[in-house]
């Protein structure tokens, strides 16, 4: 050993005497793994596998065989969607007439009949205005009967100057004749003139006194005429108060507010005390009996429904349930036709959606599973097309039959105008 310390003696490795024939063991037991894996699988178990095979193929070949027979007996014929809801056709209640709340009879959710009370409005004021027309109507017939009294005066007046009239006509006569006889006597000097100018002074006076009786008859009579327009006049001023009354008596029931259909209360707002205006809405009445679905169906699926169709329904707050339900009606529209802002497809750049067209389905079901059921309760509903199945064949053939009526229609036309041509 140096003793320089920057040289160094070389390092010997000793290795351990038993690492060589560890080794060696797991060689050994890799090899007889090996060995033991690629020992030949029996022909029985072979054999086992290939029946399990063949048995799995058989089966899912029959399962598929199985869904194209119903997908084509049934499967095609039946449409789904679950763009669907419940809904109602809810009235709103509101007043026809203004005034403050006096009672509020029904509260939220209640069920109620048609023609029950549900709010009453303060009625003094429309109570008066009611019994101010009817004095009116009893002033007016008042009027009337005053008139007509007046009537029965003037016509026994006409009957007096009636008689005075005859009177006079009657003194005329006498002095007419007495003017007739006493001319002759005159011109023979058996009277004198005086007593003939005397007579023909009364003669005179009785001729004016009849037309003086002739038109008092006259102005007597024209005086019924006016008293009998002063009596239409009074009917005709009772007619007015009667149809002011009439008003008058529909605003007073209308402070009175009733359902106008069976239902349900809800979104109430009305309080007591509370001043309303006409129009205002109070609170909205839901026919919970007459619900009905909205189905949107896609325009693809809508070619074989036909009114009347079956359908089954399948409401998301009722698992398990299914109803029954008919096809109503189908909607003379898409539903973006009927949007506030319809789309205009003439402008920009096109891309083509499938549009959806509402179709009103009835719901048959309980009176006890109508109570569970309100307006906006999401379901499912899957229509049974299969009554329509020859619809689309027999459409398709009448538009063949119709194409050809218009090629031989079109032929016939050109082979006139090249007869004509010539």
């Amino acid at each position: 050993m140096t003793d320089n310390p920057s040289i160094q003696e070389p390092r010997q490795d000793t290795a351990r005497p038993d690492a060589a024939p560890d080794n060696k063991a797991d060689d050994q037991k890799s090899d007889d793994k090996k060995s033991e894996d690629k020992k030949p699988v029996s022909p029985e178990k072979k054999r086992k596998i290939r029946m399990v095979l063949i048995g799995a193929g058989v089966l899912v070949l029959l399962v598929g065989i199985a869904w194209f027979a119903y997908y084509q007996i049934v499967g095609k014929f039946h449409e789904e969607t679950d763009d669907a809801y419940l809904q109602a056709d809810a009235v709103t209640i509101a007043p026809k007439v203004g005034g403050y709340v006096e009672e509020v009879l029904v509260r939220d959710n209640q069920d109620v009949a048609a023609g029950q009370p549900l709010v009453r409005i303060d009625p003094r004021d429309y109570r008066a205005q009611t019994e101010q027309f009817e004095s009116q109507i009893a002033s007016a017939h008042a009027n009337a009967d005053v008139v007509r009294a007046q009537i029965a005066e003037q016509e026994s007046s006409i009957a007096e100057v009636r008689a005075q009239l005859a009177a006079a006509q009657s003194n005329a006569a006498f002095a007419a004749n007495e003017v007739k006889r006493y001319a002759p006597l005159v011109e023979i000097g058996a009277e004198n003139a005086e007593a003939l100018s005397a007579r023909r002074n009364q003669a005179a006076q009785g001729a004016q006194q009849v037309a003086a009786q002739r038109a008092a008859l006259a102005n007597a009579e024209k005086r019924v005429g006016t008293l009998r327009a002063q009596v239409r006049q009074a009917e005709a001023q009772a007619g007015g108060a009667e149809a002011q009354l009439k008003a008058a008596s529909v605003n007073l029931q209308s402070t009175t507010l009733t359902a106008s259909i069976a239902g349900r209360i809800g979104d109430q707002t009305v309080r007591v005390g509370q001043f309303v205006q006409p129009g205002t809405r109070l609170m909205t009445l839901v026919p919970v009996g007459s619900l009905y679905i909205t189905a949107n169906f896609k325009e693809t699926q809508i070619g074989r429904m036909r009114v009347g169709q079956p359908a089954r329904i399948k409401v998301d707050a009722l698992p398990g349930v299914k109803l029954n339900g008919r096809i109503e009606s189908v909607a003379p529209g898409t539903g973006a036709q009927f949007s506030l802002l319809p789309p205009q497809n003439a402008t920009g750049n096109f891309t083509k959606i499938v549009q959806r067209i509402p179709v009103r389905v009835s719901v048959e079901a309980t009176p006890e599973t109508r109570q569970l059921l309100v307006p906006g309760l999401s379901v499912k509903v899957e229509v049974e097309t299969k009554g329509a199945k020859d619809d689309t064949k027999r459409i398709k053939k009448q538009e063949e039959h119709h194409q050809d009526d218009v090629k031989e229609r079109i032929e016939d036309q050109q082979k006139a105008a090249g007869e004509a041509r010539r």
